[in-house]
């Protein structure tokens, strides 16, 4: 790409927002020219406005540091200034929905980390390497904006790329019934041990609305495009429980799987690591070279250990064994905030940018 496309962060403070900022320090295809929060932020650097409240490991990017945050609610301004936007925004789910739709009639794509669109029929709800066919949908989503190159795309809940990556890998030997229970991260919350020292040594058994996601949303990523909008698979059934644990980053699943078409465990391996999508064919930057990895260890996936794989883009699956009640289970490990959040959203960015609906203004 000869000249980087302009990129502007919605929410860019909160935690999301911080992880998409980190992530594309250095991009070579993109440049983040602007960032945009809540009018108490607007105003001030974006160094002035997160403060003390810089969640990531690595420093803030210099090249951010200094630039002046906007007014998420100035849309025209804010996109006059953009080629596409990231969205990670803090608000209620309608005014999501209004500010994100208000953002792609102004011609300008948003590709957006939040829930609020998951389930419009018209807006792809993507894993680069499983169903990148449904970037169709936006061509139906366009003529019901009115657009000629603004659309909001989004990408999945962060719960399920510990094992939806991994049981489309085994699709060819039908899985039909799936149980599921995921332990899951305080950043996906938007928190660290520091905001919320209650989590240090306690487990709590609910996450409001994770268990619905977690069962529904990979249905609608195995769908298929019907008259203009993406129709949800009926199989596998899946029930979820998700429970919030002390560990920082790294959601994991524990998952019982039945098959119609009972596969070996030397063939369930295969499938996994053979495992990958479009993103490796085109070498897009932030693809991992190898999607999933199996690991052998009886101890392993483990967050300490494995979270960073693939610079946080892979996942990590282990502990395959045959079951007594259901036909196999598994172990599953993937970074919720890289993966599951700006990372992912970032790839999906790449595949629309590789396939021309994300260009230069």
């Amino acid at each position: 790409m000869e000249k980087k496309l302009r990129v502007g962060v919605l929410g860019a403070t909160g935690m999301v927002g911080q992880r998409f900022i980190s992530l594309l320090e250095n991009h070579p295809w993109y440049e983040v020219v602007t960032v945009a929060a809540s009018p108490r932020s607007a105003g001030k650097t974006y160094e002035e406005a997160v403060g003390g409240r810089w969640k990531m490991t690595t420093p803030m990017p210099e090249a951010v540091k200094k630039l002046v945050v906007m007014n998420v609610n100035e849309v025209e301004k804010v996109a006059a200034s953009v080629d596409f936007v990231f969205s990670a925004v803090d608000m209620t789910k309608e005014e999501i929905k209004a500010i994100e739709e208000a953002y792609a009639k102004t011609e300008t794509p948003v590709v957006s980390n939040n829930s609020a669109h998951r389930w419009t029929p018209d807006v792809p709800m993507v894993v680069p390497e499983i169903n990148p066919e449904h970037f169709k949908v936006i061509e139906f989503q366009k003529k019901r904006l009115g657009t000629k190159r603004g659309f909001v795309a989004v990408k999945p809940n962060c719960s399920i790329q510990s094992y939806a990556p991994v049981l489309t890998a085994w699709k060819e030997f039908e899985p039909y019934e799936v149980v599921a229970t995921t332990y899951q991260a305080i950043s996906g919350a938007g928190k660290t041990f520091k905001d919320w020292p209650e989590m240090e040594g306690n487990i709590i058994p609910y996450i409001g609305g994770e268990e619905e996601k977690s069962e529904q949303e990979p249905l609608r990523i195995w769908g298929e495009i019907k008259d203009g909008v993406i129709v949800k698979a009926s199989e596998p059934k899946i029930t979820c429980q998700c429970i919030r644990v002390p560990v920082l980053n790294g959601h994991t699943a524990a998952v019982f799987v039945k098959f119609r078409k009972k596969p070996t465990k030397e063939e369930l391996i295969d499938r996994l690591v053979k495992f990958s999508g479009l993103p490796q064919e085109l070498k897009l930057p932030s693809a991992p070279k190898q999607f999933i990895q199996y690991l052998e260890e009886d101890n392993r996936p483990q967050v300490s250990l494995d979270v960073d794989y693939e610079n946080g883009m892979g996942i990590s699956v282990g502990r395959i064994r045959e079951d007594s009640i259901y036909d196999y289970k598994f172990v599953g490990l993937s970074h919720n905030t890289v993966r599951g959040a700006a990372g992912g959203a970032v790839l999906c960015a790449e595949l629309l940018t590789a396939q021309g609906y994300i260009q230069a203004k």
